[in-house]
């Protein structure tokens, strides 16, 4: 590949070198890559309060693509550019009812969006109670299952402390019939729905046609199934050696992993 024209990087498992920094190599990289004039984009499932701690630790104040390509977010004005694919309460009502038949014992949750990354009036990420989360953050407002459904949401969360997000995620397909897209941002019991056609690449595209780039000149980073379609649509798509096994199959690269610089070792070659 000829040098990027735009560099787009999921976060969780690609660029941060540990659950929470970026190393020394990795933002010396991506400062020389925004000085030499290419914008850095990151592009997560994460939703948008979670994108700035991120983005101060490697100078970034332009773009993210927040869940999974339902928010365009502005970090440098705090502000959310786009929605896109609102998940009705009819249809998370629908989606809850086949999930129960499918995965029983499952545990929902919903994350919603306002204005800001985060919104003073609005719950913006509520749970149910028993809901998982790998990550074991102790996020969430706890509110009955029928208000976690009751208002639209850009993302339902589905999870299940003694199943593979693997096997989750082919449970779920197998009920939802395309109504909803099913993916996966970590290993341990937890799946990610969206709304059909919403991905990391419908979001990255949009960053891209603002900035006046193209799918041919941009090289972008990921590790995990929700990566999937944005290494495809890039130029240049790099999974990191810890990645999913179908993400390895994806990507025209593989780089070390997010634990040994794997971002920053191919940026190197042009910054």
């Amino acid at each position: 590949m000829e040098r990027p024209r735009l560099i787009a990087s999921d976060v969780d498992g690609t660029l941060l070198s540990n659950a929470t920094h970026l190393s020394d190599r990795t933002v010396d990289v991506v400062g020389r890559a925004v000085d030499d004039g290419v914008p850095v984009v990151l592009v997560s499932g994460r939703p948008p309060r979670w994108i700035p701690q991120v983005a101060e630790q490697a100078g970034l104040t332009g773009y993210a693509v927040c869940a999974n390509g339902a928010i365009l977010y502005d970090i440098g004005s705090d502000r959310v550019l786009d929605v896109h694919g609102l998940l009705d309460p009819v249809l998370l009502n629908d989606v809850a009812d086949a999930l129960d038949r499918a995965i029983p014992g499952c545990r929902l949750a919903a994350e919603r969006i306002g204005t800001h990354a985060i919104d003073r009036d609005m719950k913006n990420f509520v749970i149910e109670t028993e809901y998982h989360n790998p990550w074991g953050d102790g996020e969430g407002t706890v509110v009955p299952r029928a208000e976690v459904l009751g208002h639209a949401a850009v993302k339902l969360l589905v999870s299940h402390s003694k199943m593979t997000s693997d096997a989750m995620a082919e449970a779920a397909r197998s009920v939802l019939d395309g109504t909803v897209d099913v993916t996966f941002s970590s290993a341990g019991g937890l799946i990610e729905l969206a709304a059909h056609g919403i991905t990391k690449a419908t979001g990255l595209a949009e960053v891209a046609q603002r900035l006046r780039a193209d799918a041919d000149g941009t090289i972008a980073f990921g590790d995990m199934p929700n990566d999937i379609e944005m290494l495809r649509w890039a130029g240049h798509g790099v999974a990191m050696a810890n990645a999913h096994p179908v993400v390895l199959e994806a990507a025209d690269e593989v780089t070390a992993p997010h634990s040994e610089d794997g971002v920053a070792q191919v940026l190197e070659r042009w910054f």
